[in-house]
């Protein structure tokens, strides 16, 4: 029996870190990230459908998408933004569904479904559980601009793109705190799972 958990958070609060741990104990991750690359490599239908939607310059000399520049066209721009929305959205939703399927018929037993907008595009009706990663608003922003060098202006308004995470907290199943150790972050993540799996696996 394939159980299926929805892994989100908010940018940087440590999701990938978790994604990366349970792929270690075995688990098969669906990269929603991955999946949204994929689907915009050369020659696919939806970079194709970028390009006649945005324009060519979006495109580098070696006909790979510059994402940078589409993201600077797109960001604050609520039509541009649903614009794009509404090209990929659609594509990765059935490139995902499709994965899910191979999953399930491989007999995978665990796979996780790594989606950051995982709420927001409705990918909650996949998983049998979500669990959401979560830190306080201070150390979200401090990790932020640390990691990709943005001014806090820039780092908020990255942060305000998705939802709180409260309210995606009091949506999950399970809620993370990162905001200690990476091996007590672990520590929480194996308790959960094994109060989460052991009933539906051995019962």
């Amino acid at each position: 029996m394939t159980k299926v958990l929805g892994l989100t958070g908010g940018i940087a609060t440590g999701k990938s870190t978790v994604s990366r741990f349970l792929h270690q104990q075995g688990a098969v991750v669906i990269d929603g990230d991955l999946v949204a690359r994929q689907v915009v490599a050369p020659h696919q239908p939806g970079l194709a459908r970028l390009v006649a939607a945005f324009g060519p310059t979006i495109l580098a000399p070696d006909g790979t998408l510059k994402r940078a520049q589409l993201g600077q066209m797109v960001f604050g721009h609520p039509a541009a933004e649903a614009k794009l929305n509404g090209i990929l959205g659609p594509l990765i939703h059935q490139e995902i569904v499709w994965q899910l399927t191979q999953a399930r018929q491989a007999g995978v037993r665990l796979v996780i479904l790594d989606v950051p907008l995982l709420y927001e595009g409705g990918y909650e009706t996949l998983c049998d559980a979500v669990m959401v990663v979560q830190v306080s608003a201070a150390t979200q922003l401090r990790r932020l601009m640390a990691r990709n060098g943005y001014d806090e202006t820039t780092a908020h308004q990255r942060i305000n793109a998705q939802w709180p995470l409260a309210k995606k907290a009091a949506r999950a199943q399970v809620v993370i705190n990162n905001e200690g150790s990476v091996a007590q972050t672990h520590h929480q993540v194996m308790a959960w799972l094994f109060q989460w799996l052991l009933p539906v696996w051995y019962n």
